[in-house]
């Protein structure tokens, strides 16, 4: 079969078994995850990420990327490739996914308006509210990092740069920012729809409703 299309039928196939996050990834979904990250094909990789992205659209929300465990794989790899990497080996993804065993996280990406007087992002929170009702959910760690300049257009997340926390703009003004929420992902069922809920203390800036079962 022709690369093309065997990487076509890859990425119908993912999306085709989906119904629930696969939290543990068995050795062939890694090699699917891999095969789908290695492409040569932006096409089929930019329809691989559109299930992964909810659009909130609602200042100073922008959209939520959903890293599961599978689709952190295939990032790995896409992003091995991108910069020239040798062939991103089985062994390379098992050690990214030990070191977030159980873990989903949620990169929301924010534009602030343009006449803010932010020096860093402010400090919002994000709750869960799991389909199954009960209490809020709050995430095991949430990173905030500013963004001082434009952002690059990209089809998938794209991961802030490690020191970003630690950069302040010289004077600029903060013009956006990621916050990544990282989840523990025994604390809600990766079969439902979850509620995202972005606050500014106690008041609820965003709210988006993200479906786990299409995404694996």
């Amino acid at each position: 079969m022709p690369r093309t299309v065997a990487i076509a039928v890859l990425i119908a196939c993912a999306a085709a078994s989906v119904g629930a996050v696969q939290m543990t990834l068995d050795r062939r979904a890694i090699e699917e995850a891999i095969y789908i990250g290695q492409s040569r094909i932006e096409k089929e990789r930019e329809r691989f990420h559109v299930p992964y992205r909810v659009r909130v659209t609602r200042p100073p929300i922008d959209w939520i990327d959903v890293i599961t465990p599978f689709h952190r794989v295939e990032l790995a790899a896409e992003m091995n490739a991108r910069s020239g990497g040798r062939q991103f080996s089985q062994r390379e993804a098992i050690d990214i996914l030990s070191k977030t065993a159980n873990q989903i996280d949620l990169l929301i990406e924010m534009t602030f308006h343009p006449l803010n007087t932010f020096v860093a992002v402010p400090s919002y929170e994000v709750e869960l509210i799991p389909a199954s009702g009960g209490s809020r959910i709050k995430p095991k760690q949430l990173d905030r990092f500013p963004r001082f300049g434009p952002r690059a257009d990209s089809v998938g997340p794209a991961f802030p740069a490690p020191n970003a926390l630690a950069v302040f703009g010289g004077g600029l003004p903060v013009l956006g920012g990621t916050m990544i929420a990282a989840l523990d992902g025994s604390t809600f069922d990766p079969q439902q729809r979850i509620q995202v809920v972005v606050l500014d203390g106690k008041t609820e800036l965003a709210r988006a409703a993200v479906d786990l079962g299409r995404m694996r």
